[in-house]
């Protein structure tokens, strides 16, 4: 038998929305350097102002009462970019964990870490195993980083991972069904995000969280991330709360559903 994944339902209405709230939300961090460069700036200070929207991001879903938030920090494309971006954006990462992780822990948050570790520096994995293992039974908010990730490599070390079960006995291929692909994927044990919110104007996935998102609402917002704020994230759970979410059925199963 699989262990399926708890989708559970979406969080209660909260004050000024009438309706349920997502219990899950993921965020693509869209246009930090198209920041910088209308400011005159260089793409770094996008990326460093960047790092404050996440921090207020985090202070608003723990305010909104949301259970997980996902955010898209570097993808496995993010590589090629030149040498020098990447090694800021690697610092950033640093600084953020040693700085930031005292007060997550504080408020509640349990830090999860999504996409391959392969490769990384030590000192970094370090950093993602301490975040991890700190705050691991914290339950206020999970805070998902998806940290040298893309969709489609997930999906295929989740393929390799059922692959071996079979050649091994463990499990045969009639037996493979969505709930043993999901539970062999990065984001085992999480649930599907209810909402996704895109930055920037861009209206793609870009390799993130392809297989999970299949039921998910899509919110394209036109400010740059840097520019993310409270006002912007609740502007995207107003809009979430305004879709009737069908699942494949009529409205009156998805009421019966849930999200």
């Amino acid at each position: 038998m699989h262990n399926k994944v708890d989708q559970g339902t979406a969080n209660p209405p909260a004050a000024g929305f009438g309706r349920s709230l997502p219990r899950h939300i993921g965020i693509i961090m869209d246009g930090n350097g198209r920041w910088a460069s209308a400011r005159g700036l260089p793409r770094m200070e996008g990326h460093r102002r960047g790092v404050e929207a996440v921090r207020r991001t985090v202070r608003a879903a723990l305010e909104r009462e949301i259970s997980f938030l996902t955010v898209y920090s570097f993808s496995t494309e993010n590589w090629s970019r030149p040498h020098e971006e990447v090694s800021f954006l690697m610092g950033l990462l640093r600084r953020f964990i040693r700085n930031d992780l005292a007060e997550l822990h504080s408020n509640g948050v349990r830090v999860r870490v999504i996409g391959s570790r392969e490769g990384l520096e030590a000192d970094i994995v370090s950093l993602l195993n301490e975040a991890e293992e700190l705050t691991r039974a914290n339950d206020r908010l999970t805070l998902i980083i998806a940290f040298n990730y893309g969709s489609r490599q997930e999906i295929a070390r989740a393929v390799q991972k059922i692959a071996a079960r079979v050649a091994n006995g463990a499990l045969a291929p009639d037996e493979i069904d969505d709930a043993t692909i999901s539970a062999s994927l990065d984001t085992a044990g999480i649930p599907d995000p209810d909402l996704i919110i895109r930055t920037s104007g861009e209206q793609r996935l870009s390799n993130f969280l392809m297989w999970q998102s299949a039921y998910a609402e899509f919110v394209f917002l036109p400010q740059h991330w840097p520019d993310f704020d409270k006002a912007a994230f609740d502007q995207a759970l107003a809009e979430y709360v305004s879709r009737e979410r069908r699942f494949g059925g009529t409205g009156s199963n998805a009421a019966k559903t849930g999200s």
